[in-house]
C-alpha cells in the first residue's frame, strides 16, 4: 500500500557542506523553432546552489518550466523570462541560472550557376545566462567552407611554367597549340590542394535583441569567406566553384582577418569569438586560427 506522502530526501539538508557553481540537467530533447525551420535541439538547464547545507537543487522544476520553449520560436526574451522562472522556483537556493541549446539548423541552399538547391546543416547553439536582473545571451554557429592554400598554388604555377618552357621553349608561339597544351594533363601538371574547413562563429548579443540572429550571421560569413560548401551541382556549378577557389586562395590566418572585419561591421553583436580550422589535406595535422573582439568567456 502506498504511503499517503512520499518522503523528499532533495529537501534534507547536507551532511557534506559547501556551494556548488552549477547543478542541473543535460542533452533534454526539445523541439524549438528558428525563423520558422524546426529544430530538433538538445538542452542544458542549471542554476547556482548557494545555500552550503542544501542536499541539492529541484531539477523536475527545471526540466517542467522548459516546456514553455517547445515547438515556439526560439527568442532571447522567452529564455530570459525561464530564467527568471528558474531563479523563482530555487528563491532559497540559487543566485545565478543558465540555460543552453544545440542543434542543426537545415536550410535550403541554392546552387552558384544551376538552378538546383539542396538541403546543408549549420550546427547551432543558443547559450543565456541570469544573474538577478543582468542577462547576457550568445549565439554560436558553424559554418563549413572550402580554402586551397596559397603557397601551394603559387608552387603549382611555378611547375607549370617549367613544363611550358619545356615544351615551348625557343619555337614560336603559336595560339591553337597553347591552348590545346593548357587542355591536357601534361600542360597543367600540377594542382593546388584544398581542404574542407571549417568557422565557428560566437557572439553575444546586444541589448533589446530578441530573434538570434542566425540567418543573417550565415549570409555574412559565408560572403566574407567566398567558398561556401555546396549541396546539389551541375558541372557548371562545380566549374564555378573551382574558379572561386582559385581567385579566393587562403590561409586560415586569411580566413580568420576576414571574418574578424565582417563581424566587426555587423549590427546587434557586442562582442564575439572566431575559431577558424583548416582540416589539411598535405599535412596530418590541421592549421588553426582565432581572433576576438570585446569578449570573455562564461562558464
Amino acid at each position: 500500500m502506498m504511503p499517503e506522502t512520499l518522503e523528499d530526501v532533495a529537501a534534507g539538508r547536507t551532511t557534506t557542506r559547501g556551494v556548488l557553481n552549477w547543478v542541473g540537467m543535460e542533452g533534454i530533447a526539445l523541439p524549438v523553432r528558428v525563423a520558422e525551420h524546426p529544430v530538433d535541439a538538445r538542452v542544458s538547464a542549471s542554476v547556482s546552489l548557494d545555500d552550503p547545507d542544501a542536499k541539492g537543487i529541484h531539477m523536475s522544476r527545471l526540466y517542467l518550466m522548459l516546456e514553455e520553449l517547445a515547438e515556439r520560436e526560439l527568442e532571447v526574451s522567452r529564455l530570459s523570462g525561464l530564467l527568471e522562472g528558474f531563479l523563482a522556483s530555487h528563491a532559497d537556493l540559487s543566485r545565478r541560472a543558465r540555460i543552453a541549446l544545440t542543434g542543426e539548423l537545415t536550410l535550403r541552399r541554392p546552387a552558384l550557376i544551376s538552378p538546383l538547391a539542396g538541403w546543408k546543416g549549420y550546427p547551432v547553439a543558443l547559450r543565456s545566462w541570469r544573474e538577478g536582473n543582468s542577462v547576457e545571451t550568445q549565439v554560436e554557429l558553424t559554418v563549413g567552407y572550402s580554402s586551397t592554400c596559397p603557397c601551394s598554388a603559387a608552387l603549382a604555377r611555378q611547375l607549370i611554367q617549367q613544363q611550358f618552357d619545356r615544351d615551348f621553349g625557343g619555337e614560336p608561339l603559336d595560339h591553337a597549340a597553347i591552348r590545346d597544351w593548357l587542355g591536357e594533363s601534361q600542360g597543367i601538371l600540377a594542382t593546388p590542394h584544398s581542404q574542407r574547413s571549417e568557422a565557428r562563429i560566437t557572439v553575444r548579443l546586444a541589448q533589446g535583441v530578441d530573434a538570434p540572429p542566425w540567418l543573417a550571421l550565415i549570409e555574412r560569413v559565408e560572403q566574407a569567406l567566398g567558398t561556401a560548401l555546396q549541396t546539389a551541382v551541375k558541372r557548371v556549378d562545380e566549374q564555378a566553384f573551382a574558379l572561386a577557389n582559385g581567385q579566393n586562395t587562403m590561409f586560415c590566418e586569411d580566413a580568420a582577418r576576414r571574418l574578424h572585419q565582417a563581424l566587426s561591421e555587423a549590427p546587434d553583436i557586442t562582442g564575439f569569438h572566431v575559431r577558424v580550422e583548416h582540416a589539411e589535406s598535405l599535412h596530418a595535422h590541421d592549421a588553426v586560427a582565432e581572433t576576438q573582439a570585446d569578449w570573455w568567456w562564461r562558464d
